[in-house]
Formats: structure tokens, sequence, C-alpha cells
């Protein structure tokens, strides 16, 4: 790579598609990203300002109606996490390799990035879910029908807080999508449905929801081996990132060049009953 050549906007932008088109819990559909234009560097705050339900009164004739202020609550989305990727290609490595050496390391950082930004999303929503909407410790049965009939009480949960039907995900484990691949009702991706809707580890449709698959799945918070099934609508979580300081330099003491970046993102529960989660034990 001629350093000469180097255009960090493009190798920025590219490594943000990269990120984008293998997130799982922190992809669009999942999360939102409203606020993402608005961080530059680590420790960055955007203010969030939700506004507080009207009061719905009752009128009375010849009785003056009651006006209220339009009144707010604040929160705030702190850009919290910082990693950064660092490797060099020797000028012998670079000459005896076949492709294009820097163009694939940057490629491999943006999984390992995107591996740990997940990780960092699917912790929040873990956390950030309402306890209320927590079914505890569902043992399922290895059967199909366990697993679907657990996708449909967590639906109920979100129509009882009254969450949006359209758009809704849900994230599975391995072992819970086996499952379901031997229901009936569950749309495969295989079929017509679930192969138009294979990225960002989408395997199909379930019960109402965009069903995903990660291996990211936090661990629940019950005494047994279980995993958090969660699921939910994007309204729920507010995800930021940007990919700063991507510079390109020539190593002091070796004839090699060098690539460096930073990641930088934080995210927020903004609406915690906008999620609903189980914890399975398979």
């Amino acid at each position: 790579m001629a350093i000469a050549n180097f255009k960090p906007e493009v190798w920025s932008a590219e490594l943000l598609v990269a990120l984008e088109k293998s997130l799982v819990y922190a992809a669009p559909g999942v999360v939102n990203r409203d606020y993402e234009g608005e961080i530059s560097q680590y420790g960055d705050t955007v203010h969030i300002v939700n506004l507080v339900d009207p009061t719905i009164g009752t009128y009375t004739a010849h009785t003056d109606i009651t006006i209220e202020d339009v009144d707010d609550a604040e929160q705030v989305l702190t850009i919290t996490q910082s990693p950064y990727f660092a490797f060099e290609v020797d000028d012998i490595e670079k000459r005896q390799a076949r492709g294009n050496v820097m163009t694939e390391q940057a490629r491999r950082a943006a999984y390992l990035l995107r591996d740990k930004a997940d990780q960092y999303v699917a912790s929040l929503m873990a956390t950030g879910v309402d306890p209320g909407n927590l079914i505890a410790e569902a043992t399922l049965t290895g059967t199909p029908e366990a697993a679907y009939e657990t996708l449909v009480d967590l639906g109920t949960i979100l129509d009882e807080d009254n969450v949006p039907t359209e758009g809704r995900f849900v994230v599975i484990t391995p072992k819970f999508h086996g499952l379901l691949l031997k229901d009936q009702r569950f749309v495969a991706a295989g079929d017509a449905a679930g192969s138009t809707t294979r990225a960002n580890g989408v395997v199909g449709e379930a019960a109402g929801f965009s069903v995903r698959k990660s291996n990211n799945a936090p661990n629940g918070p019950g005494a047994g081996a279980g995993k958090l099934v969660i699921a939910g609508s994007q309204i729920a979580t507010t995800y930021a990132e940007q990919i700063r300081s991507v510079e390109a330099f020539r190593m002091e003491k070796r004839f090699a060049d060098g690539v460096k970046g930073l990641h930088l993102y934080g995210g927020k529960v903004v609406r915690p009953t906008a999620l609903a989660a189980a914890d399975v034990i398979i």
C-alpha cells in the first residue's frame, strides 16, 4: 500500500459498511441510530429529549378545560466505548502475499470490532429490559413447540406494553434456532420469505418477529445455565458509532506500512418496556 494513496475517509466508510453488514444486536432494525451524527470523540454526550404524554380529560359543557404545558424528560447517551486496531505489513511479506494484505486485515479488524460491539449492545439490552418483561428460567423440553411458544409469550408481553407490532425482532441462540427449524410454523432461512432477509443474522420469521441468530446471547440472570432470548422493537435502544482517526503510517524503524483506527460507540436503552426477554435453558 502506498501511503500517498491512502484515503482515510474511504477506509472509514468501508469499515462502517463491513460492520453494519455483520452486526446482529446493533443492526438497523434492532436498534435505532437517530443520534449517530452527533458524536465525534470519546466521552461525547447526546441529550435525548422525550415528551411526556398529555393528560386526556373529559369535557363538560360550560366548564373551562385544563391546558397543560408541554413537558419533557431527558436521557443522556454517552460514548463510552473506544476499541482500536493497529497492524503493520512488512514490505517483504507484502510482495510475497497474494491479494491486498492491508485490505484483508482491515476486513478482519471490522469483524472483530463487530463482535465486540454486538456483545456490548447485547449486554445493554439484558440489563435495560424492564424487570416485569422477563420470563424467568424457561426450561424447554427439547420440543419445537416449546421454543415457538416462548416466542408467542414474548410477543404477548410486548402487546400488553403497547409496543408497535411492525418491525419486531427477536435474537435467538443456535440451539434455539435448531428447535425452531423443526416447527412448521417457523419460516426457515431456506424458504422464500426467509431467503429475502438473510442479512444481519436474520434466519426467518416466527410469531410476528424477524428472527436473528447470534452466539453473543447474554447469560440469563437465573442460577441455571440459561441464555437470554431478547425480543422487542428498535424504539427501545439507541446506538451510535463512528470510525475515527483512521491513519496510515510508515514504520520508523522497519520497512513496513501500518494502519491504525479508533472505533467509538455508545448505546442506551431508552424505552425498557419495548423489550422482553426469556431466560432460556435448552
